[in-house]
């Protein structure tokens, strides 16, 4: 099958969107179709860079769900799609966030062939966006022929506004690729027990109540460590602050790691911590710590209660609720047996996430489709 996977954000920059459509790209080039992903971008790609097309360079930031999406805006967005799709005549056209300005929404107006749209995103509460334009939105929801959702929480999101039926398919990790042996940070492996938090230093990631249950662990828990890893998303210099304030000891700070590193820091973990406050789809970063054989301690929000059982493979506790983190992060560096028994039934749980599985199912999903003339539609 030719495919097109059609993404709204700037594919310069890092995101679950992006790597989503990524991986089933490169999925399905091992089967033997012929995908190629279609993003704006604000940089040129590097060189060896293959099936993808960039289409829209003008690029701005847009306030979405606690964090940024970077998405283009350009008027001659229209025109552009429609040569394309013209030119290539895809079997396939996967639009991720279909109604995410603006790249998609042309790919929705002007494609007459199957389309499918895959809805990412989740807000607690739900979306204003799909509540104030939901009569925009109206007239082109009938050139969808299938829908998927990545979790329950994102269904739940888009059925408030669209009720139709929906196929769950989860979001995909590198299982081989976190589960494998590597060689952990050796200036990390001493008698200190590590707690690992991986993710952008941004509000909903909820880093400041992880740096105060910190606090309060420390003081029982001497010997214990916080690695912090991942870039800058604004509030950083903050917790930074946060720490010299009250002279907190071990708080290491690494910043940006190479995907090759980035296994090394989980195994170097003792607990894994996710204190995010809410507005995420689904855990991929659970998923993965699970892959790598790690504990965890994350906040009871709906994305994650999607993928991690409380008491089976970690700790679930209310979110902005450091003393509660605190409390969970205690109970399981305190007991070393505890942990191996959930790091074992996470790496078990994780595997079904693997890409290959969940290419497969999207194939699948492609097929039922074709094959049912007018999609999968209808609730």
């Amino acid at each position: 099958m030719r495919i097109a996977l059609v993404s709204p954000y700037d594919w310069a920059v890092p995101g679950g969107v992006n790597r989503h459509v990524s991986s089933l790209a490169l999925n399905f080039l091992r089967r033997g179709h012929e995908p190629e992903i279609i993003a704006p971008s604000s940089k040129p790609l590097a060189s060896g860079t293959h099936h993808v097309r960039v289409i829209g360079e003008s690029v701005i930031g847009l306030p979405a769900s606690g964090s940024v999406a970077n998405v283009c805006l350009s008027y001659d967005l229209g025109p552009k799609v429609s040569r394309l799709l013209k030119r290539e005549r895809y079997d396939i056209v996967h639009i991720h966030e279909p109604f995410m300005p603006l790249l998609p929404f042309q790919f929705l107006r002007f494609s007459t062939t199957t389309n499918v749209a895959t809805f990412h995103a989740t807000r607690d509460g739900g979306s204003r966006v799909y509540s104030y334009t939901k009569f925009l939105i109206h007239p082109y929801w009938q050139n969808l022929h299938s829908l998927i959702c990545v979790s329950r929480a994102s269904l739940r999101m888009i059925s408030r506004s669209f009720a139709d039926r929906y196929q769950i398919i989860p979001n995909g990790i590198d299982y081989g690729f976190f589960a494998a042996e590597a060689p952990p940070m050796p200036d990390l492996m001493d008698h200190r027990r590590n707690i690992l938090f991986v993710g952008r230093q941004e509000k909903r990631k909820g880093l400041p109540y992880l740096l105060e249950a910190y606090r309060q662990l420390k003081a029982e828990m001497p010997d214990t460590r916080l690695i912090i890893v991942g870039p800058d998303g604004g509030i950083r210099g903050a917790c930074q602050r946060y720490v010299e304030q009250h002279q907190l000891k071990d708080v290491h700070f690494i910043g940006y790691v190479s995907d090759q590193d980035l296994p090394r820091y989980y195994r170097s973990a003792d607990v894994f911590c996710a204190p995010n406050t809410g507005h995420e789809s689904f855990g991929i970063i659970l998923l993965e710590a699970m892959a790598a054989s790690k504990p965890i301690v994350a906040s009871d929000i709906s994305g994650f209660r999607d993928v991690l059982t409380h008491e089976k493979h970690g700790l679930l506790v209310p979110p902005k609720d450091a003393s509660a983190l605190a409390i969970a992060l205690k109970t399981l560096l305190s007991d070393p047996d505890r942990r191996d028994e959930m790091a074992r039934a996470g790496s078990d749980h994780a595997r079904q996430f693997a890409w290959d599985e969940v290419s497969a199912k999207v194939l699948s999903h492609y097929e039922r489709t074709l094959a049912n003339g007018n999609g999968l539609r209808g609730a």
